[in-house]
């Protein structure tokens, strides 16, 4: 089922969603199903499965000389998406990502996924490599995530890569991501919401935020897109404080501001084991709020730890 039809079902309930990583390589799917089960007695419509480019290694040779290797660090998503469907009997959500991918393989995974009878898509960018100072296009790939959308409707609409007369039109239900504190990379808010605007006129059917700690700027964000004839469901992106390393790195890595309290209450905490609580403690009160103001769906990214949105789903669902 599409997610805009599970909000649509919901008649104004607050769904449950969450998103996991694929485990490293070695790995056995288990490893999945332990990062699933503890959340299923919340009844998730959906769970997103997240993509991750290539990456570099290097070798040294005998010589000295250091070669450069590309490797995948986690495997795909469409595997672990046709299990989650076949073990939980829930829609899984593969994440689409630019970098590491030509056109055609987009293409043909797009055909995969639609062979399985997913319904649903989220369409990212995705990262730089972390050897790579800014985002490098894949050769014969997308460099913005507005080309990799253009595609997926493309496909929508019965036009493949190379025509041919019989073509099937695919069905997908697209999502996009948002920032409601801005991407990093734009000048400011303003241009960062044109372009989002742009991906919503091109067929994009709901929005998933990035993770924020202000509920007031989710609102601001959600008002903004109404008052631009953005209709479509804005989900919020949530990720519960569990370390106080988290107050430096969440920041770094995605750009995000910590609100005043919460990061107070994080430093007066004795042990990690009381940061853990204030960061549950604060989420639980977040998401309540969140819930009040009418967000469609809560989505944890739990980063495959089910334990703390477990905590968390028990005091509010």
């Amino acid at each position: 089922m599409k997610i805009i039809d599970h909000i649509g079902n919901a008649n104004g309930k607050t769904l449950f969603s969450f998103e996991l990583l694929p485990p490293v390589k070695g790995q056995s799917i288990q490893s999945i199903y332990n990062a699933i089960d503890p959340l299923m007695e919340f009844k998730p419509p959906f769970i997103d499965v997240t993509y991750h480019r290539e990456d570099y290694i290097y070798k040294q040779h005998s010589s000295g000389l250091l070669e450069q290797i590309s490797y995948r660090k986690r495997p795909g998503t469409v595997a672990i998406c046709a299990s989650i469907i076949n073990r939980y009997k829930v829609d899984a959500v593969p994440h689409l990502i630019c970098g590491g991918f030509t056109k055609e393989e987009t293409e043909n995974a797009l055909i995969d996924l639609q062979f399985l009878g997913i319904d649903n898509v989220l369409v990212l960018r995705g990262d730089a490599r972390k050897a790579d100072p800014s985002f490098i296009p894949t050769p014969g790939g997308h460099a913005y995530a507005t080309d990799l959308l253009a595609q997926v409707v493309d496909m929508n609409n019965g036009k493949y890569l190379h025509e041919h007369n019989d073509a099937n039109k695919s069905d997908f239900c697209i999502g996009v991501a948002a920032y409601p504190e801005k991407h990093f990379e734009a000048p400011n808010l303003k241009t960062d919401f044109r372009y989002l605007k742009k991906k919503v006129e091109m067929g994009a059917d709901f929005i998933v935020t990035q993770m924020f700690y202000d509920n007031q700027k989710y609102f601001d964000f959600v008002k903004l897109c109404r008052e631009n004839d953005i209709n479509v469901p804005v989900i919020p992106g949530l990720k519960p404080i569990t370390s106080s390393k988290q107050l430096v790195s969440l920041p770094k890595i995605f750009h995000i501001d910590i609100p005043e309290d919460l990061s107070e209450a994080v430093l007066a905490c004795k042990s990690e084991k009381d940061v853990k609580e204030v960061g549950i403690e604060f989420m639980i009160q977040q998401c309540k709020e969140l819930m009040s103001f009418g967000a469609p769906v809560l989505h944890f990214y739990t980063m495959s730890n089910p334990a703390p949105t477990k905590r968390i789903a028990e005091a509010i669902f």
